[in-house]
């Protein structure tokens, strides 16, 4: 029974992740959480793993979709190189939040409250995105920093990019909501592979299930190559609808995990 909730949340969210260019983690980790499957620090990390393997499939198939033309490399790789630093930075702070609080309860219950924060924030923009200023950013130190806070975001919550991501490319690109999506799993890529490299390098990895891994990994690869063929076929009003309907998901399962936790 346990394989099969695995299987359905994770191929689930890999999907979504992969449409609206959210990760997945910002679903599988509160969800896990919710159902209490394995400990807090190996759903980060089987979370990341999953997310990883989506991410690759996903750009590559998007990039084929879309052509490289439409694809900003100098841009992207500033990016992609803030969220490298900030991947390692976040994964940093979760080990020493798991230090501060041995009891893994409380370091759930900080991650909930912190993306029940980021995903009500999110909630309110895109829903009110249609009147609010948006920006062009062109500064490369300012590209950098903005990389190195959403990778640190995406390591430290375990979620891979989550929302946040998306709002950002928003707000200060000016970005159309299929178009985040993709540079949104670009960056997604880059922070998870610093965090999983980080953590083989400081030899943190938690204890886990290799049939676990498994099966999460071949279900960030099916839901890339599936969540990739959607996105073909949906608008960004279709994308942005569905967007919203996870943010209201995710914002209900923190709030869960919160009082659960505490």
């Amino acid at each position: 029974m346990t394989y099969l909730i695995i299987l359905f949340i994770c191929l689930f969210s890999s999907i979504i992740g992969a449409i609206c260019g959210i990760g997945g983690g910002v679903i599988i980790k509160p969800v896990f959480d919710a159902f209490g499957i394995m400990p807090v620090k190996v759903v980060s990390f089987l979370s990341g793993c999953t997310v990883l393997s989506m991410s690759v499939v996903s750009f590559y198939k998007n990039m084929r979709y879309n052509t490289e033309r439409s694809f900003q490399k100098e841009f992207a790789v500033t990016l992609a190189l803030g969220s490298v630093i900030g991947g390692i930075l976040g994964k940093s702070w979760f080990q020493k939040l798991l230090l501060f609080f041995p009891e893994q309860n409380n370091v759930g219950a900080v991650q909930s409250a912190v993306l029940l924060v980021i995903t009500v924030g999110t909630l309110i923009y895109t829903i009110k995105k249609d009147s609010i200023k948006t920006f062009r950013v062109h500064s490369k130190a300012v590209i950098l920093f903005i990389g190195i806070i959403l990778g640190i975001m995406s390591s430290f919550l375990g979620i891979g990019g989550g929302p946040i991501n998306l709002v950002v490319l928003f707000y200060l690109f000016s970005m159309a909501t299929k178009e985040a999506a993709l540079y949104s799993i670009f960056i997604i890529f880059f922070s998870q592979l610093s965090s999983l490299l980080s953590m083989i390098y400081t030899r943190t990895i938690p204890d886990f299930q290799t049939v676990h891994l498994l099966l999460m990994i071949s279900c960030g690869v099916a839901g890339g190559y599936i969540g990739s063929w959607f996105n073909k076929k949906l608008n960004d009003k279709q994308v942005s609808q569905l967007f919203m309907f996870v943010l209201i998901l995710i914002v209900f399962t923190c709030i869960y995990n919160i009082q659960k936790y505490l």
